[in-house]
């Protein structure tokens, strides 16, 4: 007795659709808007970090990346490094309560930056990265949010602005979230600001890092498929020497 071509073929079928499952649901998890510390991100001092934007879309670049502070824990120092292909802008606003930076009293803190593509963007299946130096940092949280809206140039508007909670699940569209480690004598003593022109360097760790990434991946969903196969070739052997 021998295995029909149609029950190899199911198994095959079965093995691919849970292979593309994995794929798609990693891709999905990680495709969002994020801020990534280079280096650490510690409370009352300054901090280089990486907003990192992932194109979402096959058939649309995105032209656009505008990335909110926190109005709660105002940032006096906000810089960023300039990256071809793109325009920066930063908008300041009042505050209602000023803060102290060097012995200097600010009354205005840095509201939102804005990346417009200027002979760039960001293509199907690409990221970009645009690092900002930050400080100082507030030393009477754990995280900052800071809200991001993409937009693309076919004119969708992706809005990167539901604050994760502890203990749930993951929103649709997650806010980038800085995390905070504990405060240190230095950052206390006033530590300079980071420079970000290191982060070309780091820039490309990540990029090697999500490529690894991608690979395992992919060889896990090869090893779905090994699987399924060798399942379906046992039982064929199995009912081979039964018969």
């Amino acid at each position: 007795m021998s295995v029909s071509r149609s029950f190899l073929a199911r198994a095959a079928v079965a093995g691919g659709v849970a292979a593309s499952s994995v794929l798609l649901l990693a891709g999905a998890a990680s495709a969002h808007v994020s801020v990534q510390p280079v280096g650490q991100a510690a409370k009352g001092g300054y901090a280089t970090v990486n907003v990192k934007v992932p194109n979402e879309r096959d058939n649309a670049s995105t032209v656009k990346v505008e990335v909110n502070f926190p109005t709660d824990h105002p940032l006096a120092s906000v810089m960023p490094q300039p990256v071809p292909g793109w325009k920066v802008e930063v908008t300041k606003a009042k505050l209602a309560k000023p803060l102290e930076l060097h012995g200097k009293k600010i009354d205005q803190a840095v509201a939102k930056v804005t990346w417009t593509a200027d002979g760039s963007k960001i293509g199907p299946g690409q990221f970009q990265q645009f690092p900002l130096s930050l400080g100082r940092l507030p030393e009477d949280t754990d995280s900052l949010v800071l809200k991001a809206i993409q937009t693309y140039d076919n004119n969708e508007v992706v809005r990167w602005i539901e604050e994760p909670k502890e203990g749930a699940a993951e929103p649709e569209s997650p806010a980038p979230v800085l995390k905070l480690s504990a405060a240190s004598d230095a950052h206390h003593g006033g530590a300079a600001p980071a420079t970000p022109a290191a982060d070309t360097k780091d820039g490309a760790h990540e990029a090697a890092a999500d490529s690894t990434d991608t690979a395992a991946r992919v060889l896990g969903a090869v090893g779905i498929l090994v699987g399924v196969a060798g399942i379906a070739f046992g039982v064929l052997a199995g009912r081979r020497r039964s018969a």
